[in-house]
């Protein structure tokens, strides 16, 4: 069974989703992509739990955690998930090294904090690092510092949920039922305007810090539209395996837990 609680951090309450039994495996710590919360990962949550203990946060500002006051970059939300990891060793949930798994948003948050707290993290697996060119990440840093406040008519509101009820419902994947979609749809448009706080972050990261993490890494790496440039930014890894699962695309969480899962298994268990 899936709960849901809460811990603190920095920024206030972190909420949480936790499942499984502490053991000998080390517990598997989830963050998730932008603008979800942890929400997206409960099917994944579910079939890594068998075996081990498994928490996924909600980012700051994002599900149900407390936001910050102010776009606190990378290194901000990850230092927010470090005192949230300390929090939850205080409180007897967690104890020792953990291991990482991020999703897109959520790949360079675990890089960071994996960069920052060797002494915590174990290892990890990543899918989705979106490593674009510099005039690319250029373009979508100002995209995202320009993004327009909320408006009195609703305008923002309306043409955001508009755009991403078309990339999440419309879009997605033939196997993912339409109750299941919109529910993944009003877990993004519940940060509204302020979705683009952490892609601030992720546009303006220094991809260089890549060649920082000294944990060994997975990349789990679908064929999606990042494919390209996920392997590019997994090369700078200093030590990253990778597994292309080209027959997969998008919500990968949706159709294949089981198979991430046994992925994830097989990297973690045999270090």
């Amino acid at each position: 069974m899936i709960r849901r609680a809460y811990t603190t951090c920095r920024y206030g309450q972190m909420h949480y989703r936790i499942a499984g039994t502490a053991g000998e495996r080390a517990p598997v710590v989830l963050l998730h992509q932008n603008p979800s919360s942890s929400f997206e990962y409960e099917p994944l949550i579910a079939a890594l739990a068998a075996d081990r203990l498994v928490v996924a946060f909600d980012t700051p500002g994002y599900g149900m955690s407390d936001s910050p006051s102010a776009p606190p970059g990378m290194a901000g939300y990850a230092a927010g998930f470090s005192d949230a990891l300390d929090a939850l060793t205080e409180e007897g949930v967690l104890a020792g090294k953990v291991d990482l798994y991020g999703f897109h948003t959520g790949s360079l948050l675990a890089c960071e904090l994996a960069i920052a707290r060797p002494d915590r993290v174990r290892a990890m697996g990543l899918t989705g690092i979106p490593m674009y060119d510099a005039e690319a990440l250029a373009k979508r840093l100002a995209d995202a510092e320009n993004y327009p406040p909320l408006d009195e008519e609703g305008t923002v509101v309306r043409d955001l949920t508009a755009g991403l009820w078309a990339y999440v419902v419309g879009k997605r994947d033939a196997r993912v039922p339409l109750e299941k979609a919109a529910l993944n749809f009003a877990d993004k448009a519940r940060a509204m305007d302020r979705f683009t706080w952490a892609y601030r972050g992720v546009w303006s990261w220094d991809f260089a810090r890549l060649e920082q993490v000294s944990q060994p890494a997975l990349l789990l790496q679908p064929a999606e539209d990042l494919m390209h440039l996920s392997l590019k930014a997994a090369a700078r890894l200093p030590s990253c395996r990778v597994v292309e699962l080209t027959d997969l695309d998008r919500d990968i969480f949706d159709i294949a837990p089981e198979r991430l899962a046994d992925e994830l298994r097989d990297f973690l268990d045999h270090l």
